[in-house]
């Protein structure tokens, strides 16, 4: 039998290991619960740091259409328009076609769209009518007709009529040919692309706000565009320069003047 000093040694050693064991979980849970706020933090951070690629839509649906084509064409235009580096009057030649363009083929979008829809039986009505004053004018023809010169000589072969080049037709008179071919190929390729953006709209409101919003874009890359290849920056100077610019003699100046060499 145990004496009661045995027993008592006993039961604190397991009292001891009962309450190591009990710290143990206690630590074990509080440093999940770190590691769990540490990712969660880590999760956070990340986020708080990557741009949004996908902003919310403008409450105009004309304006969300036109951010939709610019981002198709205006790369297009900014290449073609960064090749025309001899003179400052092709690249502003390319920006007037470009503009007057897009100002000439909106326009005809936009009265088509305002223009009141047929009705389907009057304009069978009108096909009728037609049909019937030219079977009247043939009959007036024929009954009139009283020359039976039957005429069996060669016909002279009519003079082939040039055709017109278009880039004549797309042109601003007054302008930069150069300018003008390359935003005649340009409007080419994007020509279908801002009709397609534009009939998409039938509110008269988009319509509006897409148009004038459209031109005035254009502009700002057209602005942007020439800033960057003409960038207006002053070369940095100092007192020191300025002074012995000031000083330096002209040229074929007095022979006996004194000269100063300096190695470089």
């Amino acid at each position: 039998m145990k004496n009661p000093e045995s027993m008592l040694r006993e039961h604190i050693r397991g009292l001891v290991s009962l309450v190591k064991k009990k710290n143990k979980n206690q630590v074990s849970e509080e440093e999940q619960l770190r590691s769990i706020i540490r990712e969660f933090l880590h999760y956070e951070l990340k986020e708080a740091k990557t741009p949004d690629n996908d902003p919310a839509p403008h409450q105009s649906t004309g304006i969300n259409v036109l951010e939709d084509l610019l981002k198709k064409i205006i790369p297009q235009i900014e290449d073609d328009y960064k090749l025309l580096t001899t003179s400052e009057e092709q690249r502003e030649s390319y920006r007037a076609h470009i503009i007057q363009a897009v100002v000439n083929t909106l326009t005809p979008v936009d009265l088509n769209n305002d223009a009141p829809e047929k009705d389907p039986d009057n304009a069978r009505l009108d096909e009728d009518e037609l049909d019937e004053d030219i079977v009247v004018q043939i009959r007036r023809k024929k009954m009139d007709d009283e020359d039976m010169f039957i005429d069996i000589s060669p016909e002279e072969p009519e003079e082939e009529e040039e055709e017109e080049d278009p880039r004549d037709a797309f042109g601003i008179e007054g302008k930069d040919t150069t300018g003008r071919n390359m935003a005649y190929t340009t409007f080419k390729k994007i020509e279908s692309q801002i009709i397609d953006a534009y009939d998409m709209l039938s509110n008269p409101e988009d319509q509006e706000i897409f148009f004038d919003y459209l031109i005035a874009n254009l502009k700002l890359y057209f602005d942007k565009f020439e800033a960057e290849i003409q960038p207006d920056v002053e070369e940095p100077t100092n007192q020191a320069y300025d002074s012995a610019k000031e000083e330096e003699p002209d040229a074929g100046g007095d022979e006996g003047g004194e000269t100063l060499d300096l190695e470089i």
